[in-house]
């Protein structure tokens, strides 16, 4: 029986979906490639991170013995987080002058690659100190990378969610990254059963080479990505009225809305729960406590798949009651929680450690996590979205890059030698959160279009 109009049946045409299709469309298409950006993002970065708190410590720092060995190895993160500044200037003033879409090809394609020439490093027994510094080169390919993916995907869902959906969609950048973190843990797990001789010899080296498979996949899903109807907008008034040096968006972002960078930076301090868990935790689990490799990387496949499916409803949480509340909230609680997950390491239950691993990454930073990107992109108006985004993310980020290095220096000895890492982690927090409380604006109920003309400082 047929469902078509008469009027359909007489022209014998099909209908055109509406604009109103059309735009759901996109938004849920850019959501899915903020998703795989993401996944691809943080599987490369943190497969990076697996192997420096495992591995890159005996396969480049031979030479280096101990707990200083260790610490050179977690260094090499933070170098990753250095160049992302510089590499944001000029990765978000293209995205914001030129196009957002070529900016996220580009660097899914460059985080691809990087991390696959990892895999195929010589070692530091094969070639010397080379093999440390073509490590470290890469480390910093993969910043570029890193610098403008997550602030670039977010600013592409964002503008095109529809109004009181930016948090469910925004959500998806990072839920990708929770996922790829996932990825990264199983992939090493599954190495990891290896004999030790394997493992070292070429085991470690497969989870970088299967980079270039999920990179492929995020390509093919952005090439036919639109651009946001509201920036397009912008470019074709700009075309008209620019343009001086005054107007790039960097010297905008400095000039104008210096006060929305430092609030930005203030906010992203609790994302040193991020790398304090994926590095130092799992280092300090196998290393000092000798907790079984399987079980501290069983943890953190769990914690990301419970995070994973929880951040989409965070962002619903944050369209019906607000930013501020959802994300005050989830850094409090990440304060109190690293001390009990650090605390339950130590008394040999296994049950207890995962509850405390679900209670740090899964609920706590699950609620701040969901919201990083939201909270930035809706801080700066589109003109200069991309590139306030990224710079604000990168600036914050170098602490978070060296979190796991100044945790392996500070942390004490005996039963109790996490508790400086665990003050510190928890004193980030909470800095996170008054800063949201007092300076940032409540923007739930602001059009997209509007975002960014009316965020003066509380």
């Amino acid at each position: 029986m047929s469902t078509e109009s008469p009027s359909e049946l007489a022209s014998h045409e099909p209908v055109a979906p509406g604009p109103d299709a059309d735009h759901a469309s996109s938004a849920r298409r850019a959501a899915v490639a903020a998703f795989v950006g993401g996944t691809l993002e943080y599987y490369d970065f943190f497969l990076y991170v697996s192997a420096s708190a495992l591995v890159f410590n005996e396969l480049f720092f031979p030479q280096v013995d101990g707990r200083l060995g260790q610490v050179l190895s977690m260094a090499t993160i933070g170098i990753g987080y250095v160049v992302r500044p510089l590499a944001a200037v000029v990765i978000g003033h293209l995205g914001d002058r030129v196009s957002r879409k070529k900016m996220l090809l580009f660097t899914l394609l460059l985080m691809g690659i990087s991390t696959t020439a990892i895999g195929l490093l010589p070692t530091a027994q094969q070639i010397g100190p080379a093999a440390a510094v073509l490590l470290v080169l890469l480390r910093v390919c993969q910043g570029i990378s890193a610098a403008g993916e997550s602030a670039g995907a977010a600013t592409m869902a964002l503008e095109h969610a529809p109004e009181g959906k930016r948090g469910f969609y925004t959500s998806f950048v990072n839920t990708g990254t929770v996922f790829g973190v996932m990825l990264s843990s199983l992939a090493f797990l599954l190495v990891s059963l290896l004999p030790r001789e394997q493992f070292l010899a070429w085991g470690w080296r497969l989870p970088f080479l299967l980079s270039i498979v999920v990179a492929f996949i995020g390509l093919w899903i952005r090439r036919t990505l639109p651009e946001p109807e509201v920036f397009e907008q912008v470019l074709e008034e700009e075309e008209q009225t620019r343009t001086t040096w005054r107007e790039w968006p960097l010297v905008v972002v400095f000039r104008q809305h210096w006060r929305r960078v430092l609030v930005g930076i203030g906010i992203y301090l609790v994302s040193v729960v991020s790398s304090i868990f994926s590095a130092f935790v799992l280092s300090y689990g196998v290393r000092s406590l000798h907790i079984a490799q399987p079980i501290m990387l069983g943890m953190n496949i769990l914690t990301a798949f419970l995070g994973m499916c929880f951040q989409p409803i965070a962002g619903r949480i944050a369209d019906r009651f607000g930013r501020k509340p959802v994300f005050m909230l989830g850094s409090v609680l990440s304060a109190g929680s690293i001390f009990f997950l650090l605390w339950s390491m130590g008394t040999g239950s296994i049950v207890l450690m995962y509850l405390g691993g679900i209670s740090l990454m899964s609920i706590s930073y699950g609620l701040v996590n969901a919201l990083f990107p939201l909270l930035l992109g809706e801080l700066f108006e589109t003109e200069v979205r991309f590139s306030g985004a990224a710079i604000t993310s990168q600036l914050a980020l170098i602490v978070t890059g060296f979190a796991p290095a100044i945790a392996a220096s500070i942390q004490g000895s005996g039963p109790q030698g996490w508790l400086p890492v665990a003050t510190a982690t928890a004193g980030a927090c909470l800095v996170s959160a008054v800063v949201t409380g007092l300076f940032l604006k409540e923007t739930y109920r602001t059009d997209t279009a509007r975002l960014g003309r009316e965020v003066a400082a509380r």
